[in-house]
């Protein structure tokens, strides 16, 4: 009971049930929007992860074959797959050449909060190699000398072959890829 004579200093303070309700909903929703937010992150980590590695990959497999020169695309380790192109091939039981499917796997270790976890990426990569029939990379001589010991007068040189990988993976049920291009000479 309120003795003094001032009404608006008689009023009760405190807060009322409504009021507890409306900022439980607010904080609520803001709870959900912040996890739906999380999660996006999350997505778009694994996301670009993903495509950093397959970055790599491609690098890496170009470096690989860079190390082993144009020399090593040869009849004994390669198979066509159409007009003027390559792929690496291996042996398989029967010692025919098949098309050679590279697998890689890359794992990150993740940490955006409380808890860590890996992140793993398989990936399947795919090397086209250019025949030895593109002209770009190929020289042709011709020379007295060779018109006195042979029935031809002019001589082919393959220097280089363009190199395209295609590193391929796996994202929320969609195939994605990329395709690095490069030269080994």
């Amino acid at each position: 009971m309120c003795i003094r004579t001032d009404i608006k200093q008689c009023r009760k303070r405190g807060f009322g049930i409504m009021e507890v309700m409306v900022a439980a909903l607010v904080l609520g929703l803001l709870y959900a929007a912040v996890c739906q937010l999380q999660k996006g992150n999350r997505d778009a980590l694994i996301r670009i992860r993903g495509r950093d590695g397959a970055t790599e990959v491609a690098q890496n497999v170009i470096d690989e074959l860079n190390t082993r020169g144009v020399a090593y695309f040869t009849d004994e380790n390669t198979i066509s797959c159409g007009d003027n192109c390559l792929t690496l091939a291996k042996p398989d039981e029967g010692g025919n050449l098949v098309k050679d499917d590279i697998q890689v796997t890359r794992t990150w270790k993740g940490q955006p909060g409380i808890g860590s976890y890996d992140i793993s990426v398989d990936y399947t990569v795919d090397v086209k190699v250019s025949s030895d029939n593109e002209p770009k990379y190929k020289t042709t001589a011709t020379t007295q000398y060779l018109q006195a010991i042979s029935s031809s007068s002019t001589v082919t040189h393959v220097f280089a072959k363009r190199v395209d990988v295609t590193v391929s993976w796996l994202y929320k049920g969609s195939t994605q890829s990329i395709t690095v291009s490069g030269v080994i000479r």
